[in-house]
């Protein structure tokens, strides 16, 4: 009997640390991709040359202006460190490092499309709201 509760107590341990490190690991993989990404278009510039791209093409307009008249009280997530962990959780580290390089090399309309629909395929409707209504802020708040 003394083992049985020697063993639930260790397998209960091993559960607790092994959620802890998920939970915890990937907020730091996401905290820190967040970091990386973000200095890198700023230093490069390229933020800039998205928002640009973003404003000069009126599918993605009409896409991002559905978040301007959201109530954001009911979402997912309100930040884009909340955002940033939702979609490392979604998406792998590779599959963001495509999307970057993707957006630094310029998108056909049919990439565009093709991003689009993998996003709305993987994310539910409350986080691609929430993704609108941040993308709408960042934009409007130049």
């Amino acid at each position: 009997m003394k083992a049985i509760k020697i063993l639930i107590t260790t397998v209960v341990l091993i559960a607790a640390i092994g959620y802890g490190v998920y939970y915890f690991g990937s907020k730091l993989v996401a905290d820190e991709v967040m970091e990386q990404v973000e200095a890198e278009l700023v230093s490069t510039g390229q933020l800039e040359a998205i928002k640009q791209e973003v404003r000069n093409d009126p599918e993605l307009q009409a896409f991002i202006a559905e978040g301007k008249n959201i109530d954001d009280r009911n979402l997912p997530f309100k930040t884009k460190d909340q955002a940033v962990r939702v979609l490392v959780k979604k998406f792998s580290v590779s599959e963001l490092a495509e999307l970057q390089s993707k957006m630094k090399s310029g998108l056909s309309a049919g990439e565009k499309q093709e991003l689009l629909s993998r996003y709305e395929d993987r994310l539910s409707e409350d986080e691609l709201l929430a993704l609108k209504v941040l993308a709408y802020k960042e934009l409007a708040n130049e």
